[in-house]
């Protein structure tokens, strides 16, 4: 079993019980273990984009003003943008995986919230903060 399995029990959503452990069936720990690993590495990687952010917020205040003609490269605006959008996704998914962890706590995960099957293994292994299955899935697009 992964050492980041208690610890993902351990770190339940606000108002669901402090220790899942006896809640969660053996075969979700290791989706459980998934949804812990991404959300500590999407926390660093919003940790870094913060600080890169900031830096660029604080290189634009000290930069020419005129920084969309230079010839050097991309602009501290689009720059500042980019890195935006990339710690907006980083937060979107932080926020799937949240629910995600609610939905265990709430005795949902792996249940379509569409038709209320089952959600195949294989979809929550390559997708832990799956909502539906693959069917309804397919029929959204």
């Amino acid at each position: 079993m992964n050492d980041d399995v208690p610890a993902a029990l351990d770190e339940a959503p606000d108002g669901a019980p402090g220790d899942l452990r006896e809640a969660v069936p053996d075969d979700l720990r290791e989706a459980i273990a998934a949804l812990a690993a991404r959300e500590a590495e999407l926390r660093r990687q919003a940790d870094a984009l913060e600080v890169q952010l900031a830096e660029l917020v604080e290189a634009a205040a000290d930069a020419n003003a005129d920084d969309e003609h230079d010839p050097e490269g991309p602009t501290l605006a689009f720059e500042r943008q980019q890195v935006a959008a990339v710690l907006e996704s980083a937060r979107g998914e932080l926020a799937e995986l949240a629910a995600a962890r609610a939905r265990i706590a709430d005795g949902t995960y792996g249940r379509c919230e569409s038709c209320g099957g089952p959600i195949a293994p294989a979809r929550l292994a390559a997708r832990p903060t799956a909502r539906t299955c693959i069917a309804c899935a397919s029929r959204t697009r």
